[in-house]
């Protein structure tokens, strides 16, 4: 396998992951997160000091997302409490200030020179395979295990809570839920996932630097979960596939377009994806995957009785 094409999977599952933490947080619970970097942030330079200090690249990892659920946690205990456009302020400015600290506290961070040198997991565990593919399989089995417990949630009575705190809390509220800790455990669940992101980017990248880690990422993930449809963990991967295609892909439009130089294909680019985002919400305002719903079927919802001695509908 090419070292191009493994590229391009990799950031498609790093979009993949971030995309299904943000739908985790937004999609199903409404808690809008515009500081989604700086958690992702927080897992890369944690997963990266771990390693520095000796620990294991996966009990480094597992450290790091443990740290990034607490930290999620922390956070959400002002945030929550916030109406939707506060706590997307509150979110942000939380990345903001852990950038510049990761920025500016050299003696732990190394700051602008960043962190170098960080081993990937399984690193010559497998003599004879490529290691970009080794670490691609790791990284596609991490995307599995976030999808399902994505699903999971989704599909179990806390995402049927989730939903109904999205659309309506006080009516949950009324039926006797905790909507402040359901909230709560959103956040440091979806912490976590953006936590295993964030440790897979320090792994392939062997360097990270706090140039890496803007608002971009943040906005790719809203844009898998536009695309995708809000709450369809399904959509987000299939809107993510699209997304990187599309950006890498339009790489390759210099050869068609020799008389634009770099600066204008880059703009080029985004244009196209701009495009593909506005075409998709006007014709398919649900995106790409509808969310999972439990549904009644005709004859049940009108009218139909229990058979007390089957237990069965009829």
């Amino acid at each position: 396998m090419s070292l191009y094409l493994t590229s391009t999977l990799v950031l498609v599952i790093l979009s993949a992951i971030t995309g299904l933490a943000l739908n985790l947080q937004w999609g199903l619970g409404g808690l809008i997160n515009f500081g989604l970097f700086g958690f992702y942030m927080l897992s890369a330079y944690a997963t990266g000091l771990l390693v520095h200090a000796g620990m294991t690249p996966v009990l480094a990892m597992l450290a790091a997302l443990a740290l990034t659920a607490l930290v999620s946690a922390l956070v959400s205990q002002v945030a929550i409490r916030l109406s939707e456009d506060y706590l997307a302020i509150v979110t942000l400015g939380f990345a903001e200030c852990l950038r510049i600290l990761v920025t500016n506290e050299e003696w732990l961070t190394r700051g602008v020179m960043g962190l170098a040198g960080i081993t990937r997991p399984f690193s010559g565990a497998f003599a004879g395979y490529s290691a970009d593919l080794v670490f691609l399989i790791f990284a596609v089995a991490c995307l599995l295990i976030v999808f399902a417990v994505y699903e999971l949630i989704a599909r179990s009575p806390l995402g049927r809570t989730l939903r109904g705190i999205r659309d309506d809390p006080l009516v949950v509220e009324t039926l006797g839920k905790h909507v402040q800790r359901v909230r709560w455990k959103t956040f440091a669940l979806g912490g976590a996932m953006v936590g295993v992101a964030g440790s897979l980017h320090a792994f392939y990248y062997s360097y990270i630097d706090p140039t890496q880690f803007t608002t971009i990422i943040t906005a790719y993930a809203f844009v898998a979960v536009l695309m995708g449809g809000r709450g369809s963990a399904p959509g987000v991967l299939l809107s993510s596939f699209t997304v990187i295609l599309m950006l890498e892909g339009s790489r390759f439009l210099n050869d068609q377009l020799g008389f634009m130089d770099a600066a204008q294909l880059a703009s080029l680019r985004l244009m196209l994806v701009g495009l593909l985002i506005i075409l998709i919400i006007r014709f398919k305002p649900a995106g790409f995957v509808a969310e999972y719903r439990l549904k009644v079927s005709p004859r049940n919802a009108t009218g139909a009785t229990l058979n007390p001695s089957h237990g069965t509908l009829r």
